[in-house]
């Protein structure tokens, strides 16, 4: 299943004007389960935080956690975000700029070589590392980039059945732009180690109600995107039908301690 173009053709869609721009991020922001595990993360972070902060988006996407991440404190918080794709980054840099978002920097640059020694409080990575084959050079990259105190906050999926690839051997990731269906919690806890990182947690997200919830918002939706992009006329009815159930579900599973779950939030320390 190609993602990537539907995400473009969404993007599009609401790029027309500043207003369905940031209605786009609020409706990510409800329906993206994995943002409601981010940002209770952030939050928990920023709590006691002070002063300066210099902050990292690696893989900014849509801009969306920039977005997030910029408007906490406008004042004493500077971002900057990363990602390959160029189109994108000029796209986020135009409209950054036009919503007067000055403490935020765009750039275009490959994490497997970006490093930035002893730079950021803070770097942020969602749903990037599934597409990096060469994933512990990231996390060395990271590692030299953060200052003495920082913190690495990831997202990515796991491999009980992230990208939702179940347990034939002939199942394939939904997601075909990954190079990896998900990371072994001990397994990323390693490659952070090796990387440098003294102290990692990581603790399972989109559990039973989580991976209801993804059908339900994203996977459903894509598929039915993929066949023909008329449905995008019928998604607003859609929602009207399963967003209420998609609150509850994502509520339930930040509310919840899993076992197990087809994603991983994960915070490395310096």
């Amino acid at each position: 299943m190609k993602y990537d173009p539907i995400k473009s053709a969404l993007g599009k869609a609401f790029n027309r004007s500043l207003f369905l721009r940031i209605f786009f991020y609020r409706l990510l922001d409800i329906l993206l389960l994995r943002t409601w595990h981010i940002k209770k993360e952030i939050r928990k972070w920023a709590k006691d935080r002070k002063g300066k902060q210099l902050l990292l988006d690696a893989g900014s996407g849509f801009g969306q956690y920039s977005y997030f991440l910029s408007g906490i404190n406008r004042k004493e918080w500077f971002l900057e975000a990363v990602d390959v794709k160029e189109e994108q980054i000029a796209d986020c840099t135009a409209f950054f700029s036009r919503i007067g978002r000055s403490n935020v920097l765009f750039e275009t640059a490959d994490l497997i070589e970006y490093s930035k020694p002893d730079t950021f409080d803070f770097i942020l990575s969602v749903d990037v590392m599934e597409h990096i084959l060469e994933d512990e050079k990231v996390f060395r990259n990271f590692h030299d980039s953060l200052t003495q105190e920082g913190v690495l906050l990831i997202s990515t999926p796991s491999d009980q059945g992230g990208s939702d690839v179940h347990d034939h051997e002939e199942d394939a990731s939904f997601i075909e732009e990954h190079v990896r269906d998900g990371y072994n919690i001990t397994d990323i806890r390693e490659k952070l180690k090796r990387a440098g990182f003294s102290r990692t947690e990581a603790r399972y997200a989109y559990g039973k109600p989580g991976q209801l919830a993804w059908r339900l918002s994203m996977k459903y939706p894509i598929l039915m995107l993929n066949l023909s992009k008329l449905f995008f006329i019928l998604l607003p009815f859609y929602y009207l039908v399963t967003f209420p159930l998609c609150l509850i579900l994502n509520w339930l599973d930040v509310h919840q301690d899993h076992k197990s779950g087809t994603g991983l939030i994960v915070m490395a320390y310096k």
